[in-house]
Order: structure tokens, then C-alpha cells, then sequence
């Protein structure tokens, strides 16, 4: 188990997705898989700092990525504005592309990637999504 606490701006990005794929790449995990675990992790931090904290003002994002078995689990914690998934509508991909509002697919994309996705919100402790990527899957 590793975990790391990143200030929640746009800038640290790169290292949040390097600390995950580095943790997949530890995990045994092939590149399709790193990639797709980069790619959740750079999505969900996006969402994070921009919906939770309000775009670059502030907060932090713990991520601790644990390996066991056949799969990789990443916890990602904040301590922003609470999230409900449900209330994100499910994207029209049938519509052209400029058609679509911009943003959106960011759940949508998450879930795609990984094979198990929870999000949890804590009231004062906070929110916690969990995503699993299993080796060998999608």
C-alpha cells in the first residue's frame, strides 16, 4: 500500500497519474491497463478539483493505491463539496461531437476504465471514490 496527498491544482495532475501508474505498474499490471488506470485517476482528480473544490482554490486530494491478488484498488479522498453520482446525467453519445456540451463524460469515462467504481460521500469526513482495475480484465 502506498499513499501519497497532492494539493488539489490542476499542475499536480501529472504526478497524481504518474504515483497511480507507477502503483499499477508495481501491481504487474500490462500497459492497456496502466493507461487505463492513469487515465481514471487523471479524470476523477480533474472532477475533483473542479467540482469539490471549485476549480484551483485550494484542498487536497489523498490517493492510496493498493495492490492485492489479481488487481489494483485506488481510494481517492477529498474534502470538498459532497458528490452524488447520481444526480450526473448519462451522456448522449449518439449525438455528433458538436452537438455535445462540452464536458460531461468524465463518470461515464471512469467507470469504462476501471471495473468497479464507488463513490461515498462522508459528510464532514469528506468523499471517497474507489476504483478496482483487475489485471487481465477489459
Amino acid at each position: 500500500m502506498r499513499t501519497a496527498i497532492f494539493p488539489a491544482r490542476y499542475k499536480n495532475l501529472d504526478d497524481m497519474r504518474q504515483f497511480a501508474a507507477q502503483a499499477a505498474k508495481d501491481a504487474g499490471m500490462g500497459d492497456i491497463e496502466v493507461y487505463a488506470v492513469e487515465l481514471a485517476v487523471d479524470e476523477a482528480c480533474s472532477n475533483i478539483i473542479e467540482h469539490a473544490y471549485g476549480s484551483d482554490k485550494g484542498g487536497e486530494i489523498e490517493c492510496t493505491c493498493t495492490a492485492a491478488n489479481d488487481c489494483l484498488t485506488v481510494i481517492l479522498r477529498d474534502h470538498g463539496k459532497p458528490f452524488d453520482p447520481s444526480g450526473v446525467a448519462k451522456p448522449n453519445l449518439s449525438s455528433g461531437l458538436e452537438k455535445r456540451p462540452l464536458g460531461g463524460l468524465g463518470v461515464y469515462l471512469i467507470r469504462q476504465l476501471m471495473d468497479e467504481v464507488r463513490f461515498e460521500s462522508l459528510g464532514e469526513a469528506g468523499n471517497l471514490l474507489t476504483m478496482v482495475k483487475h489485471r487481465g480484465q477489459k
